[in-house]
């Protein structure tokens, strides 16, 4: 009797270590952040083939890996009023497989460093809108415009930073909080000194503050054409390297980033590097 105690209890726990395994797997899931594809960049706006060579080839390798969702985090463009650039970057994205939803926040080389109410809408009627919301698997993804915030264009910033606010306040119960933004608010440590990488000292504190007070996991950003990570409290500072032309020494890639129930981790991939598959497990 001792002994098929034994067995049943093993069995039981066997049992119930898969069924956890499983239920975590069923939670966790993977998206990909692309940035700065910024078509034109390479040739001073005189073409852009080597940024279509690029950007087709992480777009095969995206519909390959099949991820839950693509976040595009700006300058998707190299200037804002070429139009030719502009349906390049369009005719390729709407290669990736319709089953996996595309988000975009703009960079200042798809609005201008100083947007006017004009350059958002533009942007918006290109793309539906320059900000957003949405849940997937009891997390909360929320993509700011950026632009807005590193130039503190008064009342337009003030208008999305009091419906980011509002989405953070409808976030509270969610399993994890991840913001895009194309600006990285800061890149090697909360405190340092302004730059044009960065968002200015006061408006980072007002932002960052509401994002720790809300418990947000990690924002995600690009504008630097270089990978960096930073950490302030709970905070993850995620800057990844451009899938366009790179300014550092990391290749044209993008970054894989794994969601659990229990954490978020990212790792950036050139593109001549990219893993055969994606699951978070």
């Amino acid at each position: 009797m001792k002994k098929l105690f034994l067995v049943l209890f093993a069995l039981l726990l066997i049992t119930g270590t898969a069924s956890s395994q499983k239920k975590q797997n069923s939670e966790s899931f993977t998206f990909i952040q692309v940035t700065d594809p910024q078509f034109g960049f390479f040739e001073a706006n005189k073409g852009f083939g080597k940024e279509t060579e690029l950007y087709e080839r992480a777009i095969n390798a995206i519909n390959k890996l099949a991820p839950d969702f693509v976040v595009v985090t700006g300058d998707l463009i190299n200037n804002k009023d070429d139009q030719s650039q502009k349906a390049e970057f369009k005719r390729l994205t709407a290669r990736i497989n319709p089953r996996i939803p595309v988000y975009y926040t703009p960079g200042n080389h798809d609005i201008g460093n100083s947007p006017t109410a004009k350059d958002i809408n533009s942007f918006i009627s290109d793309y539906g809108y320059d900000k957003f919301s949405f849940k997937h698997k009891k997390c909360v993804f929320i993509g700011l415009n950026s632009c807005l915030i590193k130039t503190n264009t008064p009342e337009l910033e003030q208008v999305q930073f009091d419906w980011l606010k509002k989405e953070l306040l409808k976030s509270r119960k969610a399993k994890h909080i991840v913001v895009f933004s194309h600006h990285p608010f800061f890149v090697k440590a909360f405190d340092e000194p302004e730059q044009y990488f960065n968002i200015p000292s006061e408006t980072r504190t007002r932002y960052i503050s509401l994002f720790t007070e809300n418990h947000v996991d990690a924002v995600f950003a690009g504008h630097l054409h270089n990978n960096a990570f930073a950490k302030y409290k709970n905070l993850q500072m995620v800057t990844t390297s451009a899938v366009g032309k790179p300014l550092g020494d990391v290749p044209s890639g993008f970054r894989i980033v794994k969601v659990f129930p229990n954490r978020i981790e990212s790792t950036y991939y050139c593109l001549d590097e990219i893993p055969e598959v994606t699951s978070a497990e």
